[in-house]
């Protein structure tokens, strides 16, 4: 069997590489280069339980233990560590106000840390795009293949039949199996396949070089600045010596290139500034990355993960908002499961099924932006 992954962040690469520990023969098309998007420029927080009680439970739950598994398997180059996470809350115009056993010394005095939200047993974090990149070197060790280049269809598949490959750069690409996995770029594939509709949602985050200053303690707090905006940062302290902060979010359009995504103007200076506010360790610390990226998210908040109706061979897995870095493992081995044996063994898929949405309508759209 031959399946092509249309698609090469953490979920495809999770994907490949779970199908390829399998026997089966799993070629990655990717249109820019592995963890390009999101999955390069996530926090890659890793939480066993923030998901109780809702649909999520059972993947995240899973694909925790896989996160553990994964890092002693193959070697964890990925920074994959257990860590301290706690909350708290902040203003701009606060002064210093530390209290002698504050639980975090790295944060200014007038941040307010107060509450516990995970210790070592229940919350963890990887560097993204290294733990991507590993996969996707795990998947290839066992025979899987990463192409370049950018999908723009699907061969077969018309009046209930089988999918026969995809068309990459004017030529067919020849498979048993095609897998939609390219974040909130997945909405392009509504053109050849009922697919709901995926949007992107943009964060903004900064990573600094701060050596050993900060230890493996994540924050997740309110902020209210000067004008009254309240934000949400989060701060995750890395194995590798560098901190990611996110707190800046928009509803700017989603780029057709993920090479084209940029930081909206004035969206990294106001970050920065609060980065500044929040910690000392921050405002002298020199700043590696200003980025930008877009979150895959559907209409009802939880992932498309399972097979087509009514196609053969046609999957999809995306849509898992915040929880991609989390939930990858999971769907990865999920999705392998559901093409090779027919179902999923560890996770019930039955909440991500894709046939719980309405298809997105492409034809409607074209005709309403032309009225």
């Amino acid at each position: 069997m031959r399946v092509l992954i249309c698609g090469g962040g953490v979920i495809g690469a999770s994907i490949a590489y779970f199908l390829s520990r399998r026997g089966v023969q799993a070629v990655v098309i990717e249109r820019t280069g592995v963890a390009c998007a999101a999955s390069g420029k996530s926090g890659g927080f890793l939480a066993l339980d923030w998901c109780d009680g809702s649909p999520l439970a059972p993947l995240a739950r899973r694909s925790f233990a896989l996160h553990a598994g994964l890092a002693d398997e193959l070697g964890n180059d990925w920074g994959y560590r257990r860590l301290d996470t706690y909350g708290g809350y902040a203003r701009a115009q606060d002064i210093e106000r530390r209290a002698a056993d504050a639980p975090v010394e790295w944060l200014a005095g007038s941040v307010v840390v107060d509450r516990r939200l995970g210790a070592t047993d229940t919350t963890a974090q990887v560097h993204p795009g290294a733990f991507t990149a590993a996969l996707m070197r795990a998947a290839q060790a066992q025979g899987a293949e990463l192409r370049l280049g950018e999908v723009t269809g699907v061969v077969g598949g018309q009046g209930g039949g089988r999918v026969r490959g995809v068309e990459v750069g004017g030529e067919t690409v020849a498979g048993d199996a095609v897998v939609i996995a390219i974040g909130p770029w997945s909405l392009l594939a509504t053109r050849w396949l009922p697919l709901p509709a995926v949007f992107g949602l943009k964060g903004h985050s900064l990573v600094f070089e701060t050596g050993t200053a900060i230890p493996a303690q994540a924050l997740f707090l309110e902020y209210q600045e000067a004008g009254g905006a309240m934000l949400s940062p989060e701060l995750f302290p890395r194995a590798d010596g560098t901190t990611y902060v996110c707190a800046v979010s928009s509803e700017s359009p989603l780029p057709l290139d993920p090479a084209a995504v940029a930081p909206d103007p004035g969206a990294i200076e106001r970050l920065h500034a609060l980065c500044s506010h929040l910690s000392p360790a921050l405002a002298r610390a020199k700043v590696l990355a200003r980025q930008a990226c877009f979150r895959p998210v559907t209409e009802d908040g939880l992932p498309l993960i399972g097979a087509l109706l009514g196609i053969a061979g046609a999957y999809v897995a995306t849509g898992h908002s915040v929880w991609g870095i989390l939930n990858a493992p999971a769907t990865g081995e999920a999705i392998a499961d559901l093409i090779v044996d027919g179902a999923s063994s560890a996770v019930d898929l039955s909440p991500f099924d894709p046939a719980r949405l309405q298809p997105f309508d492409v034809a409607r759209l074209r005709t309403e932006a032309r009225a």
